[in-house]
Order: structure tokens, then C-alpha cells, then sequence
């Protein structure tokens, strides 16, 4: 059977990401005469099996990308050689597998086995519970829904080991796999639970008190204004009450806590409450059962709450009453007004959705006060980040430097950061026999892994280790970038002292393949910022109401999470001249939102929208004007030396041969943008694959031929309409 020596390279797509998938370029799948999603075997210091996708065509064909778990089944590290091939893989008639005491007591064997079906693997192998894609007709929204019920937020971070499988060598779990914990029996049921009776689901989802927390209110870092709120709220409505009754007010307190998820919203009513009985339910959870099943739950925990007195919280609130009420709701409101109206009763409801629910809880008769909990700014997230760490043994940390590289971050998301870090801490002193203590490496290598639960509806732009500095020319570009959004954030006192305000908008307009995108990645970096990117037409739905809704959410959510910015890129798709479209006017709504965001009642602060467009011509005026993306830039096409700086850092990767001149190579590249010039180095090292399956470097003679392929693609015509409109400003 062939084999393949290649380089094991760590895969960073979030697709991929530790579910047991590595990337080869088609050409090596061919050379070991398989197809795309076969098995394989790895072998480093040791050997483990997965499954083999193709990878991106900039991928070279001697790399292999392999996420950070399977690269730790092999025994390899980044850049190691890894010996590929073929392997036969039987279906498991049974997989065991060991895990923390949270897992192992939150997941089912049915969950289990939905989080690891598809997956191969062999004894002694760590595997993950984010489930694979398998494809067409199939989805990973049941194995996903079901985890983050059993397991919450960190599921994505809970790594097992497989401890035995049958038949032995690498196997494959399958529907009708036998899938168990360690010292549990295993389980073959394929089909869902029986539905249960009315009372049954009361008992599986009811409410039970929760025992006291272990988080103090002085460890709320950034919510101490709100917690010393609610609890003043409490000691007047359950301690004091005769002082309000004395003024003529009832001592009725229901409270709604809003904020994005895993910002700390239930904790922060925990902590407070710890005094205090506090009766809990799970507004997921509960609201997932029949229709007589809440309102059972609802009867069972309001009764109990009314009888001991204390505080009943209501944790997302927005799963159990939806703004889609069904008629159950009206019977669950009126309940839940019995137990506010009730003297000694407390109620308190979260919600990361506010705008998804009921209306008739936020009503005076229910939750009459709301307390509002905003993502943590880079010293609280440092305070966090401190708190968090305070018994683990840890050396030299620089924790000022993870703040800054964490925006948009909660302190859920802060939390599986450590334990990511922990993990790859771990790993390392059992390699090494040493004792375990966190670095700061660990945590710097967590940042690749965890995603923030604050960015997880936008498409992202990846804060890497590039900067400005490495954008080869561009001048003028990087300058006015920086004037307008680095400058505004680093010194803002400067602004304060000379009387202006920064600017609030950017437009970044050039032909196609300029290095727009590469510049706003650039940017993002220098500024440690959360980025919030979307193409316009993404924003664009059928639904009357919907594409306005995406515009103020976007906006939302880049308030949030300031410092941000946000990227419009094809903003000429979402902001097109008014009146003069036929589609019963969502695009002149559309821009009015946009408008409006810009430049409305609400200020935005520390919030700068980019956009990019090729057709700027197109854009509505007022979209323009001064308050709005008022700094116009136009990005040239790469000149010769820029174009020598593009080929120097794309062939960073790619062994060029001595023969290869790139300052002449670049002079001859008249009309070539800088998506050209990447192009044209990775087709020539397709050439000289295609030259000799085992060559060394790129020739003279590869780039000649590449040249073949690889046209210009700039437009002398776009191009001179575009310096005609930058002349016109």
C-alpha cells in the first residue's frame, strides 16, 4: 500500500477544527488512491487515523493540514514530517471513551454517539465533541443543541480519550455503534426517548434550589454597578418592605437582565442572591417540553418560591416566551405576575435576545426594571482573566497582552481560554515529565482555537499576527487608515484637547484584487479591534422588515463589543442611489437604516465603519457626506516596487529557485493587481508539480509558464474611471 511523507501544518479553519479531518491537495489524494473523505492513517511518534479532505488549492501539495488534536494523536509538532497512507477502517460495534466528570455526567450515550459519528479513530486517541458535517441531508444541529444543553457553553472545549473499541485497529462509530462512558454501560437505542407524560417532564425539567454559588459579588469584575442595583432592589422589596408600603409603592420586584450570552447575566444573579433562596429554571431546557409541560413547571417552581419566599430566576427567558407567543404563554404570565404580586417573592428573568421577547413580561406588572450587562472593555477583561487564574500555577503571564487580544470576548469565552490553555499546558508537562504550570504561550495558542461567542452570527476577519507595517506601499492608504481609525483609539485625549471629533466613516474604493480586504485584516491587527464584516448583498433579505433588522443588529453588536469596527464590503450592493430600484423600495429602507446608524440619535463611540466597493460611482450620496464615511481613499493598483514587495511576501511560503529575478519579474507585471501576482506564483509551483511530483523549488521556467495562464486582470477603463472619481472629490 503507497504512502506519503509529508509537512503536518496546523489547520486554523473553524470548519475543521478538532473534528478529526485532514486537508491533502487532490494531487496526494490521487497519489494514494483514494478518494475525498476515505480513511487514513498518520504516523509520527505514534499512529492514529482520521479522515482525509481536500484541501485549498494555495495549500502546496507536500502539506498536510491537521487541526491541533489529531497533530497531538500523531506525536507531531508544526512543520514535522508525517508519513500518510491508506488505511481500512470497519464500522465500531462499540466505542468507549473517558472524559471530565462534567461530561461524563451531563452526555448521553445517544448524544455521544451523534458527537462522534463519522469520526475514526483508534485506543489511546483524544477526540473532541463538535460534531462532523457528513454532508447533503445531514445535520449537526441535534448533536449540537443537545450538548449545549447537557454540558452549556464549554462544550466546544471538552476533549475524551478513547479508552477501548471493537473490532480493534481504526475504526469508524456508525448510527448502530455502541457508544459509552467508561465504567457505564453502553447504549444501542437509536431512536428518541418516548415522549413523557405531563408530570414526567415537570420532574425532569422543575425546579430545584441552587446551592450556594462559589462566585463572590467582588468577583463580578465590570458588573459591580448592576449587582450593587439588584441587591439594593432586593433588600427594599423582600427586607424593607414596609418602607415602600409607607410611600405609597407596592413591594413588588421583577427584574430582566439583558446582555449578550455568557456575559455573566445568570452569575451575576446568582452571586447576589446567595443570601437568599433562590428557586431555578432553565428557560431552554423547560421551554423545549409540551405545552402542558411548562406550565406545569412553571405551577411546580412558582408554588415553591411562594411558599419559602426567596427569588425565582428565569435563565433565557426569551426560549420560554418567545416573541411568537403561543396561547400556553398567557397561563405562564399570569402565574409568574401571582408569584411578583406575592410579599417576600423576587423575580428575575435573562435574556441575551430582548427584542425576541414576549412584550407582556416587560409589562408593570412583571419585570418593571431591567438591568443592562455590556461586553467587558481590555481592563475588565484583564480583572477576568486575573480572577480566573487565581489557583492555577501559572509563569510568567503577561495578561495585559490577552486582554488586548481577546475584544468582543465574555467571560464564559475567557473561560474557555484557560481551559484551552490548560489543556495544551497539560499535554506539554506530561511530554515532558515536568511539573504543570501555564505560560504564556499556552494562552496565546488558546486564541486560535476559541471563537467569541459575541462574534458568532458575523462573518469574521482574522486578527493574525500581520500589521500595517506589513503591507508593502499603499502610503497613502495605511496613513489615512490610521488617521481615521487607529488614532481615534490610541489617542483620544488628543481629539479631546484639540476639539474635533474623529472621523466616523471610511470608504476604501479601488479595482478588484487591490488588496482592500488584505488592508482592513491589516488593520485589525494593529488595532487589536473586533471586527464585524459582512458583504452588503449578505445583509439583503426578501422579507418586508428583515434587511433593516440586519443593519441595526450588525450595529448592535459592533456597539457591544467597542472598540470595533465594521467592514462593509460591496457596500455598493447595500447602499445603491435611492429611487431608482424596482423592489418595492427594501433598498431605500435599507439605506435609510444605514443612514440612520451612521448618523443618528444614538452615537456611535468607538465604532468606525469601513467600506470597500470597486464601484463607487453607485453609492447614494448621502452616504458620503461629511458624519457619515466622510474620508474617501482610493487604493491603487500595485506599481512595480509594490508589486516586488506582494511577490517577496507571497513566495515567503513558495522555494524559489536562484534563477527567479523578482525585481525583473515584478517590472513585467504591468496590469497585474496583487490577487494577480499571488496567483501567479502559486500556479507556478502547480507547474513544477506538474514538472516532477518531487520538486525541490520553483524555476525560472515554472513562472514562465504560469504566465500562460495567469492574466492581468485590471481594466484599463475601470481603472481610469476610478482615478477620474478621485480627481472629481
Amino acid at each position: 500500500m503507497s504512502s506519503l511523507t509529508l509537512t503536518a501544518r496546523l489547520n486554523t479553519s473553524a470548519v475543521d477544527s478538532r473534528r478529526g479531518v485532514v486537508r491533502l491537495h487532490p494531487e496526494a489524494i490521487a497519489a494514494l488512491g483514494i478518494r475525498e473523505w476515505d480513511a487514513i492513517s498518520l504516523t509520527g511518534s505514534r499512529t492514529t487515523a482520521a479522515v482525509v479532505g481536500v484541501a485549498p488549492r494555495s495549500i502546496p501539495a507536500g502539506t498536510a493540514l491537521l487541526d491541533d488534536v489529531t497533530l497531538s494523536n500523531a506525536g507531531l509538532r508544526q512543520d514535522a514530517s508525517v508519513i500518510i497512507a491508506a488505511v481500512t477502517v470497519y464500522g465500531a460495534r462499540s466505542v468507549t471513551v473517558s472524559g471530565s466528570s462534567l461530561a461524563t455526567q451531563s452526555v448521553s450515550s445517544a448524544t455521544l454517539r451523534l458527537a462522534l459519528l463519522g469520526k475514526v479513530m483508534t485506543v489511546g486517541d483524544t477526540v473532541s465533541l463538535l460534531p462532523r458535517d457528513l454532508g447533503p441531508g445531514t445535520s449537526t444541529s441535534e448533536a449540537t443543541s443537545a450538548l449545549a444543553r447537557s454540558v452549556g457553553i464549554t462544550w466546544t472545549s471538552e476533549l475524551l480519550t478513547v479508552t477501548a473499541v471493537d473490532p480493534g485497529g481504526p475504526v469508524s462509530v456508525q448510527p448502530n455503534s455502541l457508544v459509552s462512558w467508561q465504567g457505564s454501560a453502553p447504549s444501542t437505542s437509536s431512536a428518541p426517548p418516548a415522549p413523557a407524560s405531563p408530570a414526567q417532564v415537570t420532574t425532569a425539567v422543575g425546579p430545584s434550589p441552587v446551592p450556594p454559588t462559589t462566585i463572590s459579588v467582588e468577583d463580578l469584575k465590570g458588573s459591580q454597578t448592576q449587582a450593587a442595583r439588584l441587591t439594593e432592589w432586593l433588600k427594599l422589596a423582600l427586607d424593607e418592605p414596609e418602607l415602600l408600603k409607607t410611600l405609597g409603592a407596592q413591594p413588588n420586584l421583577g427584574v430582566l437582565i439583558s446582555g449578550p450570552a455568557g456575559v455573566g447575566k445568570a452569575t451575576l444573579a446568582r452571586a447576589v442572591c446567595a443570601p437568599r433562596t433562590l428557586i431555578e429554571l432553565d428557560g431552554p431546557e423547560t421551554g423545549a417540553t409540551t405545552a402542558d409541560g411548562r406550565l406545569a413547571a412553571i405551577r411546580a417552581a412558582v408554588g415553591r418560591v411562594r411558599q419559602s419566599g426567596g427569588v425565582l430566576l428565569i435563565s433565557d427567558v426569551d426560549a420560554l416566551l418567545p416573541a411568537a407567543a403561543e396561547p400556553v404563554a398567557t397561563l405562564i404570565l399570569a402565574e409568574l405576575r401571582a408569584a411578583v404580586a406575592t410579599s417576600g417573592v423576587a423575580f428575575i428573568a435573562t435574556t441575551a435576545h430582548p427584542d425576541a421577547l414576549d412584550a407582556r413580561l416587560r409589562g408593570p406588572e412583571l419585570c418593571d426594571r431591567e438591568l443592562g450587562l455590556s461586553l467587558p472593555d481590555a481592563a475588565t477583561r484583564k480583572s477576568l482573566l486575573e480572577v480566573l487564574l487565581t489557583k492555577v500555577p501559572s509563569q510568567d503571564l503577561q495578561l495585559d497582552e490577552i486582554a488586548s487580544r481577546t475584544p468582543g470576548f465574555v467571560v464564559a469565552d475567557l473561560a474557555a481560554l484557560v481551559r484551552e490553555a490548560a489543556l495544551r499546558a497539560a499535554a506539554r508537562a506530561s511530554e515532558k515529565a515536568s511539573a504543570p504550570a501555564l505560560d504564556q504561550e499556552d494562552l496565546i495558542g488558546a486564541l486560535s482555537v476559541i471563537r467569541p461567542l459575541s462574534r458568532s452570527t458575523t462573518e469574521e476577519v482574522a486578527v493574525g499576527s500581520i500589521t500595517l507595517d506589513d503591507v508593502g506601499d499603499m502610503v497613502a492608504t495605511k496613513q489615512a487608515l490610521t488617521e481615521a481609525v487607529l488614532w481615534p483609539l490610541q489617542h483620544p485625549d488628543t481629539f479631546q484637547r484639540l476639539g474635533v471629533d474623529p472621523p466616523r466613516g471610511v470608504l476604501l474604493y479601488g479595482p478588484p484584487g487591490c488588496g482592500k480586504t488584505f488592508v482592513v485584516r491589516a488593520l485589525a491587527s494593529s488595532g487589536r479591534l473586533s471586527v464585524h464584516a459582512v458583504k452588503g448583498a449578505e445583509l439583503m433579505d426578501k422579507w418586508v422588515g428583515s434587511s433593516e433588522q440586519a443593519v441595526r443588529d450588525l450595529f448592535r453588536r459592533a456597539r457591544d463589543s467597542a472598540p470595533s469596527l465594521v467592514f462593509l464590503d460591496e457596500v455598493d450592493a447595500l447602499a445603491p442611489r435611492r429611487g431608482q430600484s424596482f423592489d418595492s423600495g427594501v433598498t431605500d429602507r435599507v439605506v435609510a437604516a444605514l443612514l440612520t446608524e451612521l448618523d443618528g440619535v444614538e452615537p456611535l463611540r468607538d465604532v468606525v465603519v469601513l467600506g470597500a466597493t470597486n464601484r463607487p460611482e453607485l453609492i447614494d450620496p448621502a452616504l458620503l457626506r461629511p458624519g457619515r464615511m466622510e474620508r474617501l481613499v482610493f487604493v491603487e493598483p500595485p506599481d512595480a516596487q509594490a508589486r516586488k514587495d506582494i511577490l517577496t511576501t507571497a513566495a515567503r511560503s513558495v522555494p524559489l529557485d536562484a534563477d527567479v529575478d523578482l525585481d525583473a519579474l515584478a517590472a513585467e507585471l504591468d496590469g497585474f493587481s496583487a490577487a494577480d501576482c499571488t496567483a501567479l506564483l502559486r500556479e507556478a509551483a502547480m507547474a513544477a508539480m506538474r514538472r516532477s511530483i518531487d520538486a525541490a523549488d520553483v524555476t525560472a521556467a515554472d513562472v514562465e509558464t504560469a504566465r500562460t495562464v495567469v492574466r492581468p486582470s485590471l481594466d484599463p477603463l475601470q481603472v481610469a474611471s476610478l482615478r477620474a472619481f478621485a480627481d472629481n472629490r
